[in-house]
């Protein structure tokens, strides 16, 4: 009982965080299947109907199927180059242990300080002078820059954790540097590798800025986020569709996770347990 008492404030907590969370979540998904009239009249009200018609509008109106597949191409070809790129750098520093590899690793965490604000305008005329200037390809080869110090940092973490032993056994049956990589280390850090996954793949598919500003709002080119807006009017917003729109961009993301976040997890729980 007094344990039971003890963690009372903490069950207060979490039950209070979670309310707070599930409010605006239940408000979100029943405005997609409202009218206007019917969201600001009964904002927290059960939908009339479970209708598809919001979801369908926005569908065509904001032409959403072909910015799904621009954002997915983008996102999954930045994802490749990202881990094409973080792995091999992560194994190099995670193996090194003179001061140039320190310095590195310190030039890596950099990347941490620099704004998003600051690096659009070099972006910009880096773009243009490439000429790739309103192009998904730019963007597939931006991101992955953004994207290292965070996934480097990661997967240098992990591989740290690995026993030289493993490497040296490899080494002794006549493995290569690239096989030791990818038949040692990558499959012990696959929590690690998920997590980097999953950020990376938020980040990537919710990245609005420079998608905006290099690809521009070409209905053939633009991502998702882009498309999105085009569902306000000067006259008047149907929030209905607004919503329902969100809803269907949300739906790869919840796939993303939930297939992830096992992994995620245990790359938490692994890390709890080294502290």
């Amino acid at each position: 009982m007094k344990l039971g008492k003890r963690w009372l404030p903490a069950h207060i907590l979490v039950w209070s965080y979670a309310v707070l969370l599930i409010v605006p979540l239940y408000y979100f998904l029943a405005s997609a299947f409202k009218t206007n009239d019917e969201i600001f009249a009964h904002p927290f009200a059960l939908p009339t109907s479970f209708g598809f018609g919001n979801f369908r509008t926005a569908f065509d109106s904001a032409d959403l199927g072909l910015a799904v597949v621009n954002s997915t191409l983008v996102t999954v070809l930045a994802l490749v180059l990202t881990l094409g790129l973080a792995l091999p750098a992560a194994f190099a520093l995670a193996r090194s242990t003179g001061r140039l590899a320190s310095v590195m690793e310190k030039v890596f965490s950099l990347g941490f300080l620099i704004p998003t604000f600051a690096a659009l305008f070099p972006t910009f005329l880096l773009a243009a002078a490439t000429g790739l200037f309103h192009t998904r390809t730019f963007m597939v080869l931006f991101l992955p820059a953004t994207a290292m110090p965070l996934s480097v940092v990661i997967l240098v973490q992990f591989m740290r954790t690995i026993p030289k032993e493993m490497e040296e056994a490899a080494r002794m049956d006549g493995a290569s540097t690239f096989a030791v990589l990818r038949h040692v280390y990558v499959p012990m850090c696959m929590p690690g590798i998920a997590t980097v996954l999953l950020l990376n793949f938020l980040t990537f598919w919710n990245e609005y800025l420079y998608s905006l500003v290099i690809i521009g709002p070409d209905p053939a080119q633009r991502t998702v986020q882009v498309a999105l807006p085009t569902l306000k009017s000067i006259t008047g917003t149907d929030y209905g569709v607004l919503t329902a729109g969100t809803v269907l961009t949300l739906v790869p993301v919840w796939i993303v996770y939930t297939v992830l976040q096992k992994r995620m997890q245990q790359a938490l729980v692994s890390g709890a347990v080294k502290m």
